[in-house]
């Protein structure tokens, strides 16, 4: 970064928090229901958001007047690859019930997401999650966020290094400013922080102003790209011959976000940079990280993430730059590429005598309610038979290492509580996710994940009655044009426009290496499945053989697929 740059206002925030610190621990202490804008923002590299229920903004007090901001926290934890034990997820259960709204999310980062924690009760969530064996650290903020990685369980080579590989990074690009420690975890009766000169300790990735926007990171498999490597900052694609890893092909540039208004910002999908062994990796990685921190814009926000620089440079002389940084020179990408992508649902046979079992959450949320318990019957499932799980980048979880003798008793539990087996599930459905969006989140302009799955019921109509329901057809919806849920990139993306109204994205794939292309705008909610069902109907009649709906789309084109939705 050019020491002319003039940095926003947040680079000034980071450089003199120190370490990330800021005003965070003063303001614990005081009595407000929130904390202040400067350290809410510092607040995310520890994990949390400051929220407010915007459906509690417009009820009245008894004397007429408004109520006003409810504030709470939202916490997201990090959890690599998305392996949970049976007793952390447990304890997530304990602290979801007694410090948060009593239900947990799982993202489509594979981590947890807790609402409705109150600023007073913070402290208290935090350290709980720690004591589990678990961290918020970097779960948010201008860092490295969750390394993502595939989830299946597979008692094979292949599988069991990406998930080791997913943990050195991330232990490799957690932050090592001790402020997390001294804020949430000293005991309380231990030695007194000295807040005005805290421990200063070296960053040697970050820096003293930390990445110029989040960092995002996912590994995966050709066969298996859940977890849309392709919209990654960096992904890593395993090449793998005669059964064993042989490295990785490095991609560059991926990145969801966008804001309509301002033409200068764009989805992404990320580019194939270069080929690395394993040992490689993490300098790679490292380097990649490196210059972004140095080059990135540190001036505008809205154009600060990887994929900004990438396409002001071009390729070839950020790949060079990352040459530098590393060391040597590197050679070209390996042909392996994406083949397909599985949502692992249903039963599968392990590889060591025993089973998984996925189980489709929609839209990742875990509660009770009156038709399916599904916290419940998590719970009873997880205190009886104590299995390690996965999350899934599709907001659903993996329970592993079952027993063959067990099936039948976890199946009859999950029934008992209402919870469905992925062969009672139409593909379509299994394969949506949505974002948080309203209530809680500031950013969104109307629904998301409560609004989805009234659609999904619609659309699972219409695929019923076209013949369609084996199609592997996803479906992506975010609140805003900020892409949590990535949204860019499946068949059909649906993104928040105004309230009520989202705009319609075709001829992505489910596989997630294709950006899809804008058909229609301001479509409100309820209209979306008639738009959809001529298009659905078409393919059905005019597709190729083993032709996907995002594949079919993408081949028409936009303008003969609205003739057809217009006749």
């Amino acid at each position: 970064m050019s020491t002319e740059a003039k940095l926003s206002k947040l680079e000034y925030l980071k450089e003199g928090s120190k370490q990330l610190r800021g005003t965070i621990p003063e303001e614990l202490a005081n009595d407000a229901p929130s904390f202040t804008a400067d350290a809410s923002q510092l607040l995310k590299n520890h994990g949390s958001y400051m929220q407010d229920n915007r459906d509690l903004r417009k009820q009245r007090n008894e004397d007429g007047t408004r109520k006003g901001k409810a504030f709470s926290c939202m916490i997201r934890t990090v959890i690599p690859g998305g392996r949970v034990t049976a007793e952390q997820f447990l304890a997530e259960f304990e602290i979801c019930d007694k410090l948060a709204d009593g239900s947990i999310r799982v993202t489509s980062r594979q981590g947890f997401q807790l609402h409705g924690v109150l600023k007073e009760n913070l402290r208290e969530t935090i350290r709980e999650i720690n004591d589990s064996k678990l961290t918020t650290l970097a779960a948010c903020g201008d860092v490295s966020r969750n390394v993502m990685c595939c989830p299946a369980p597979y008692h094979n080579p292949i599988y069991m290094q990406m998930q080791e590989l997913a943990q050195v990074l991330a232990d490799h690009f957690r932050p090592r400013t001790t402020a997390y420690y001294e804020i949430w975890l000293k005991d309380e009766e231990g030695e007194k922080v000295n807040v005005a000169e805290p421990a200063h300790v070296d960053e040697p990735i970050y820096g003293k102003l930390y990445l110029p926007r989040k960092f995002k990171m996912a590994i995966t498999v050709p066969e298996d790209n859940s977890v849309d490597i392709y919209t990654q900052d960096l992904g890593l694609l395993a090449v793998v011959e005669d059964e064993s890893i042989l490295g990785y092909n490095v991609i560059v540039g991926g990145g969801m976000g966008q804001t309509p208004s301002a033409e200068k910002t764009f989805p992404a999908i990320g580019q194939k940079m270069t080929f690395v062994t394993r040992e490689e990796v993490p300098a790679v990685c490292e380097a990649v990280v490196k210059v972004q921190r140095d080059f990135g814009n540190r001036e505008d926000r809205k154009r600060a993430r990887l994929k900004y620089l990438i396409y002001d440079w071009g390729l070839e002389k950020f790949k060079v730059k990352v040459e530098e940084y590393y060391g040597k020179s590197l050679p070209e990408p390996h042909p392996a590429d994406v083949t397909g992508v599985e949502d692992l649902m249903g039963w599968h046979e392990q590889g060591d005598g025993k089973w998984f079992l996925g189980i489709n959450i929609e839209n990742g949320r875990i509660r009770d309610t009156d038709d399916r318990r599904i916290k419940t019957g998590l719970r009873t499932v997880l205190s009886k038979y104590r299995m390690d799980t996965r999350l899934t980048a599709l907001q659903s979880l993996i329970l592993c290492d079952i027993d063959p003798a067990d099936r039948e008793d976890i199946d009859n539990i999950l029934a008992e509580h209402g919870i469905k087996a992925a062969k009672d599930l139409s593909l379509i459905r299994r394969y949506s996710i949505a974002c948080p969006a309203l209530p809680m989140c500031g950013l969104a302009v109307t629904e998301s994940e409560r609004a989805l799955p009234g659609l999904i019921d619609q659309l699972d109509v219409v695929v019923a009655d076209l013949g369609l329901q084996d199609q592997k057809i996803a479906v992506h919806m975010t609140g805003c044009p900020n892409g949590c849920a990535r949204p860019y990139t499946p068949d059909i993306g649906l993104v928040g426009r105004s309230v009520g109204k989202y705009t319609v994205f075709l001829g992505g794939n489910a596989e997630g290496t294709r950006l899809a292309f804008l058909f229609e705008d301001q479509v409100p909610l309820n209209d979306i499945p008639t738009l959809l069902k001529p298009l659905l109907a078409y393919f059905r009649d005019q597709r190729r053989e083993a032709e996907s709906f995002g594949d079919f789309c993408y081949r028409q084109g936009c303008d003969a697929l609205q003739k057809i939705a217009a006749a």
